[in-house]
């Protein structure tokens, strides 16, 4: 068992709706008032998308990501900042010709997914592995595309977070970690309830760990209503944990939560409640080997 465990906060997300919960945050001043308050809760990681202020869809726009970055900085905010790379990997076949990207594809270019990566220069992004089903779209990263982004991210000295959905997120790491593509010791995030993808259950967390890396650092979630669940698990089993709005939107069954600082209270009172401590963002940083702000 660490002797502390990190915990991560994703405050907004690709998919939760302003219409499944009112208080979403949207604008980069929303986001980043979450993440204050997050992190005065226990956070020491900001996993990080941005919106639309307008519409509230999710944005891949480079000053949205920079607006929210530097109003972290100006309120002198010690957060960990983790910026995502996800979106742009999806494509919808159309119903008629399947080749054909329909209405509600964002596949991009590997260049373009990292773009704010390589200008910000956050601590930390994540790097998804995954080629899954999502509803009847496909979320597709290539091993080629895959390898492109992690290059960059490396030029620019950021930190990949490497997002594993399934079992063969984790075998594609090792091949990368092999080439050297990736760098070692590895940070890994362990997703778990996606349809398609690993189960939220005891068994499956400890497989999952089973076959990362030796070296590897690495922390799980869960989706939905096996959140604090799966904080509870990933404690015990040594990883860190991820809680937030993107991930899940009630604090009991039935419940919205009031926003990110309860569940982040939440799953600081389940790992103090087993006996642990989780790190401040300055002891975060020390344990991920991050220089200091």
């Amino acid at each position: 068992m660490q002797e502390k465990t990190i915990l991560t906060v994703a405050v907004t997300g690709n998919i939760t709706s302003p219409k499944q919960h009112p208080k979403l945050p949207i604008t980069p001043q929303e986001i980043v008032s979450e993440i204050l308050e997050a992190e005065a809760a226990g956070a020491a990681i900001a996993h990080i998308h941005v919106r639309d202020p307008e519409t509230g869809a999710p944005s891949m726009r480079v000053d949205l990501y920079r607006q929210v970055v530097d109003l972290l900085r100006q309120k002198g905010s010690g957060v960990i900042i983790n910026l995502t790379t996800g979106p742009g990997g999806r494509f919808v076949p159309d119903k008629d010709d399947p080749k054909v990207a329909a209405s509600g594809t964002t596949l991009l270019p590997p260049q373009e997914r990292v773009e704010h990566v390589v200008q910000i220069k956050p601590d930390i992004c994540s790097l998804d592995l995954n080629t899954m089903f999502s509803g009847d779209s496909v979320v597709i990263n290539t091993p080629s595309n895959v390898r492109i982004m992690a290059e960059m991210m490396r030029d620019a000295g950021v930190m990949p977070e490497l997002e594993c959905f399934d079992s063969g997120d984790i075998h594609l790491a090792h091949d990368l970690l092999k080439e050297g593509v990736l760098e070692s010791p590895p940070l890994f995030q362990i997703v778990l309830g996606a349809k398609y993808g690993f189960s939220a259950t005891p068994e499956t967390l400890l497989y999952a760990r089973s076959i990362l890396p030796d070296n590897a650092r690495w922390a799980a979630f869960g989706i939905g209503r096996m959140e604090f669940p799966i904080v509870a698990q990933s404690y015990l089993l040594g990883g860190h944990v991820r809680v937030g709005m993107e991930d899940n939107i009630y604090i009991s069954r039935g419940k919205l939560t009031a926003g990110n600082a309860e569940l982040v209270e939440n799953a600081v009172t389940i790992i103090k409640r087993m006996g642990g401590n989780v790190a401040t963002p300055d002891e975060a940083r020390e344990l991920l080997g991050l220089s200091k702000r």
